[in-house]
């Protein structure tokens, strides 16, 4: 059984983590394939980064810093008082030491020639997480956020701005010439069932959409796509996409999220949507299931990913 995610940022990291502890308990022949995200990756101090391959790899990895949600555990922050002592980088964006080993091997990596791919395979090798972590996309599409008077890269908007900043849109810079990886596009044909993570739906999932060929893809694969919602009770479960779907004019509700996806039997994406206990959510040609979204330990994010499994029918 091919298992694939869509997925982005640390909500789709927990689920992803839900996942993999899911099919060791119940399918451990099963094969888990992570489409992620790439608007979030940007050049600063002459190196790529890519926070949400990263921050799916340090959690399946049990790397990462649970308690800030991002980054690696342990971290010191000597290089970035240098960085920011020469004046070098954002000094609202910290990048811990052991963090800056991996975006100096990814930097290292493309610059040698290989591609975002087939650096973040020999990255995530070092590293037993259960699972294959795919770029949507090799070539760069970075996402923008307009404001009033001009627009600026998503991490000041999201991590400096706190997404203070009233959003005006949002652009893909590179997105309509960017060209989806091999590698994405079978996971998604191959699968069984397609889930798409409680991720941001404006920012990683939409951007994963915009990639030419996944939208295509999803139409045609005979497996199920089942999402979850990242809205739960009408507040996000995490960061500020709240803000993100006021931009574009969708309700942050589950019901409002489910309509911008759509019904993939009239041309959108779902055939399947979890919501929580707690909410409603009723859309023409899709599947609704209420259970509890709440990923307070591994148990209950097992629970989810079985709950998300079983509504795809298998």
């Amino acid at each position: 059984m091919i298992i694939t995610i869509l997925s982005g940022g640390v909500g789709g990291a927990r689920f992803a983590r839900g996942v993999r502890e899911h099919l060791r308990r119940e399918h451990p022949s099963a094969e888990l394939r992570i489409v992620v995200n790439t608007g979030d990756d940007m050049w600063l101090a002459g190196l790529r980064i890519t926070p949400d391959l990263d921050s799916v790899m340090y959690t399946l990895a049990g790397a990462n810093d649970e308690v800030r949600g991002w980054g690696r555990i342990g971290e010191t922050e000597r290089v970035a008082a240098e960085l920011n002592a020469y004046g070098v980088g954002w000094p609202w964006f910290t990048l811990g030491d052991l963090d800056l080993g991996t975006h100096i091997a990814r930097s290292a990596f493309l610059r040698d020639g290989l591609t975002l791919s087939e650096a973040t395979a020999r990255i995530q090798s070092r590293w037993d997480v259960g699972a294959t972590l795919i770029p949507v996309t090799d070539d760069e599409v970075e996402t923008h956020v307009v404001v009033e008077g001009g627009s600026m890269h998503f991490q000041e908007w999201w991590t400096r701005h706190r997404a203070a900043v009233p959003a005006l849109g949002f652009e893909q810079r590179g997105v309509s010439s960017a060209t989806a990886t091999d590698a994405a596009l079978a996971a998604i044909a191959d699968a069984d069932v397609v889930l798409i993570a409680p991720s941001n739906p404006v920012v990683s999932i939409g951007t994963i959409l915009g990639i030419p060929g996944i939208r295509d893809a999803l139409a045609a694969t005979s497996a199920p796509v089942v999402g979850v919602s990242p809205i739960i009770n009408g507040s996000v479960v995490r960061g500020m996409a709240d803000a993100c779907l006021t931009a574009i004019g969708v309700e942050t509700s589950a019901q409002a999220v489910a309509a911008h996806y759509g019904a993939r039997s009239a041309g959108g994406l779902l055939d399947g949507w979890l919501v929580d206990s707690s909410d409603e959510a009723t859309i023409d040609g899709i599947a609704v299931h209420r259970v509890p979204l709440w990923m307070s330990d591994l148990d209950t994010s097992a629970q989810l990913a079985a709950d998300a499994i079983s509504a795809a029918g298998l």
